[in-house]
């Protein structure tokens, strides 16, 4: 049996560490893009609707949103992640947003940090996730961790999420990834919520998806390549010049997050389908959706806003939602379903 590689104190300083990289360091992908630049909208002049009656609601998991927006993944289990999360948690709510919590695994390790994460308080209708490495089911967690974790957050759905890389580059990192499928799958049979299956940055091929979705998980989260690169951020953490050149050579490594929404969406035409990974404003969001996202995801702009105050996270919120709606007012498209048939997205390059 796998045992642990890190303390519950050295994963609560990791994710301390992590925080403060983000904000601090340049630790975006060095040269790969999102591919969404690769795409423009055809501009309407006349599109004969009324600004008024552009609606950018959704369904996500059976859950309405007042926009296609999910705050990402990002943090918990210290002080300062806990002022965040609460921060993200209230606008979530004010704004009927999907959120998700970091990986609540040094919440089970650590229980006296478990309330860093416990937003539903704070939120009580929204859409929330809770998140655990994939790869911890090889590492002494099964079914009643997960469950423990969901009750936890009471959370509408967990993340799996699936991060080789960053495992390999990371100093104790846990890399043991075999039969990882199996447990998944198991797993999914058990739950009594949905599995969303999600990456950190390196991107989910249409191959890997399909697996996922055989092996059971109801959602995917591509989170590709082009935006926060986790091998930059593991090569700021480096213990040794190894680790360090790792990240910097690996610092590009994936698929793009517009060719992993594509080819996925080509392949399956149902899976619900979560576009991240260097998103950075609503027209990237809109984008996303155009090319067959059901919503988007956003980290490091919703990091650091939250870093600041929960006004600066309600100024984003109402930026994103406003630039979403003027790509909708521009294309002649009254909602998202009609942008999604509109074929106002080209393809450029």
């Amino acid at each position: 049996m796998n045992l642990p590689t890190n303390t519950p104190a050295q994963t609560q300083n990791r994710k301390a560490d992590h925080i403060r990289i983000c904000l601090e360091d340049n630790v975006q992908s060095p040269a790969i893009t999102t591919g969404l630049e690769k795409y423009r909208f055809t501009h309407t002049c006349l599109p004969e609707i009324d600004g008024k009656d552009i609606d950018v609601s959704t369904t996500f998991l059976g859950k309405h949103l007042n926009a296609p927006l999910l705050i990402s993944s990002m943090t918990g289990g210290t002080e300062p992640a806990g002022i965040i999360n609460r921060r993200l948690a209230e606008v979530a709510q004010e704004y009927k947003l999907a959120m998700g919590v970091g990986s609540v695994r040094v919440a089970v390790e650590k229980p006296e940090v478990a309330d860093t994460f416990a937003v539903r308080k704070y939120a009580p209708d929204i859409l929330l996730f809770a998140n655990l490495g994939a790869v911890q089911l090889n590492y002494e967690y099964g079914l009643d961790e997960c469950l423990h974790i969901i009750d936890l957050l009471e959370a509408d759905a967990l993340i799996l999420h699936i991060n080789p890389l960053q495992e390999f580059i990371q100093p104790r990192g846990d890399t043991n990834f075999s039969r990882l499928l199996d447990k998944i799958s198991d797993l999914c049979n058990q739950l009594p919520v949905p599995v969303i299956a999600k990456e950190v940055g390196n991107g989910i091929s249409a191959t890997m998806a399909e697996k996922l979705i055989a092996a059971g998980v109801q959602a995917i989260d591509v989170a590709g390549a082009g935006g926060t690169s986790w091998a930059m951020v593991e090569s700021e953490r480096a213990e040794t010049a190894l680790q360090r050149r790792l990240g910097q050579t690996f610092g590009d490594w994936g698929i793009p997050t517009a060719d992993c929404i594509t080819s996925i969406r080509e392949h399956d035409p149902h899976i619900p389908l979560i576009a991240s990974g260097g998103l950075r404003n609503g027209l990237d969001v809109a984008k996303a959706i155009a090319l067959g996202a059901d919503i988007a995801g956003l980290a490091m702009p919703y990091l650091k806003a939250a870093a600041v105050s929960e006004a600066a996270i309600v100024e984003l919120t109402e930026i994103l939602i406003a630039e979403i709606t003027t790509v909708l007012f521009c294309t002649a498209n009254s909602n998202l379903y009609k942008l999604k048939q509109s074929q106002s997205l080209q393809r450029i390059q």
